[in-house]
């Protein structure tokens, strides 16, 4: 790709970008949100065809303006929007199958389904996942399916294989068999692999070169091996970068929150009790599967409780729905934020008021558009929000700045608990300390934050103290001060 831009209103996303990528090689493709590296590879795979330059492949000049003639070319990319490029009322082999079907197959043919799922089957043991391939997309994690979507991409006789951000959802032994398959692709069928990622170290474990992208431009190409990762993230952002976790000192207060005995309908979530303090910082750590996320909807009524009792200031409260909640004072950033935490056809600024609309009424009411958009303004400057306007639509936003659009409304409301589910999933570093920056800012106001995630250098770098999640249960409650990843890790895994 030879000196590619392209503008969206408002936004050049890209200006006179190089890139190059051999068969038979995994290449790393890396910047900070909003750097265009999805764009870029968006260019590659047909999504965009407003872009100005040169592709080439073979040494021969290629014209790629819709998704078809990326396919016809070998081009496939898995992008980081899981529920957006799957159907969900589709069954996992006709998800699979699906670019095949609608390529192969002429308007007359009758479809042969035993074909078309022991065609997804072998897909699927290549990868050593094991899936029944009639089971509807709709039942599945967000880790099984990105696994059907990098399947759906094996299907193809693909040369070119983009992964933007597939290891997000993943667990680690998820994640090494993705690794394993990826080696397998690039030195064994001659695949080139561009690989997206926020995560350093898979970078400097499974790549051979890197290209870093900064504000639209190519800040260098290099082989992984002659950069350290340290120089990399000040490539990415620009300046020098202070490796520890900014977590601020706060005085803890009071107990604020409470839950006992939380369950969810189908063992979701079982018998659950945490508390939290005024101030405090209490970590939910756990592998992928572990219930993290089903804990953080039953404690935001996004999940039906079939049992247990929640108090906030030693009142009992009621928290059966999400308009409870909120009612109550309760945040909730979930872990799929375009598919749950943003309204991504809408603008900025109408996503900022989501929660808190009834600020902006007046009489009647009817909402006062002007007091709307100068709030959202603020919430921007605060966050750091890059965006062209408050009118911007969320969708051309980068994932990052997604994701500050999707806690900044909370921050209208002025909750008293504010739940993060696996707040830094496809962000980058820089991104990563402003989320961090603002919890401190939250629990220095006396705010309660429950955190989320199985990334446990980050429970570890920012939380009071942990509760340990395994097979949908609290099984160890921790002082984060005075354990450390191996502990939690050995809880994580249903050690007793």
């Amino acid at each position: 790709m030879t000196n590619i831009a392209i503008e969206f209103p408002g936004v050049k996303a890209l200006s006179g970008v190089d890139f190059e990528v051999e068969t038979g090689a995994i290449h790393a493709l890396i910047g900070a949100n909003g750097a265009g590296k999805s764009t870029l590879m968006k260019i590659l795979a047909g999504a965009y065809d407003h872009y100005s330059g040169e592709i080439m492949i073979d040494g021969k000049q290629v014209q790629i303006r819709t998704p078809r003639a990326a396919k016809q070319l070998g081009i496939e990319i898995v992008y980081q929007e899981v529920d957006t490029a799957l159907v969900p009322y589709l069954s996992i082999a006709e998800n699979i199958m699906l670019d095949v079907m609608v390529n192969r197959m002429g308007r007359r043919h009758f479809v042969r389904w035993g074909e078309v799922h022991q065609s997804a089957r072998k897909v699927l043991e290549r990868m050593g996942v094991k899936l029944d391939t009639r089971e509807l997309v709709q039942n599945l994690t967000l880790a099984q399916k990105q696994m059907v979507l990098i399947a759906r991409a094996l299907a193809e006789d693909a040369r070119f294989l983009v992964l933007d951000e597939p290891t997000a959802p993943l667990s680690i032994s998820e994640t090494q068999d993705l690794f394993r398959l990826m080696k397998d692709l690039a030195y064994n069928h001659n695949v080139g692999v561009v690989f997206i990622s926020h995560r350093l170290p898979e970078i400097f474990e499974i790549c051979e070169r890197v290209t870093i992208l900064r504000d639209g431009q190519v800040v260098i190409h290099s082989p992984v091996s002659n950069v350290r990762p340290l120089q990399v993230i000040e490539l990415m952002l620009g300046h020098r970068f202070d490796e520890t976790y900014p977590k601020t000192k706060v005085e803890i207060g009071e107990k604020i929150f409470e839950v006992n005995n939380l369950s969810a309908d189908n063992g979701a979530v079982q018998n659950a009790s945490l508390y939290v303090r005024a101030g405090e910082i209490v970590g939910v750590a756990g592998l992928v599967g572990a219930g993290k996320t089903e804990l953080s909807k039953a404690l935001f009524g996004a999940l039906p409780a079939k049992s247990g009792e929640t108090y906030l200031k030693g009142k009992k409260i009621s928290v059966r729905t999400p308009f409870e909640a909120v009612q109550h004072g309760l945040a909730l950033v979930p872990e799929e934020r375009r598919k749950e935490g943003v309204l991504v056809e809408e603008p900025v600024y109408i996503n900022l008021s989501a929660a808190s609309l009834s600020v902006f009424c007046a009489a009647l009411d009817f909402v006062r558009g002007g007091a709307e958009r100068a709030s959202a303004r603020k919430v921007i400057g605060d966050l750091g929000i890059k965006t062209p306007s408050e009118y911007q639509k969320v969708a051309y936003l980068s994932g990052g700045n997604q994701q500050k659009v999707a806690v900044g409304k909370w921050l209208i409301t002025d909750a008293e608990i504010y739940i993060f589910d696996e707040p830094t999933k496809g962000v980058d570093v820089g991104a990563k300390h402003e989320i961090f920056e603002l919890i401190g800012r939250l629990v220095a106001a006396g705010k309660g934050v429950i955190y989320a995630s199985c990334e446990l250098a980050e429970i570890m770098g920012i939380t009071d103290r942990t509760y340990v999640m395994y097979d949908h249960a609290i099984v160890k409650e921790l002082v984060t001060a005075e354990t450390n990843e191996a502990e939690i890790l050995f809880y994580s895994t249903g050690g007793k």
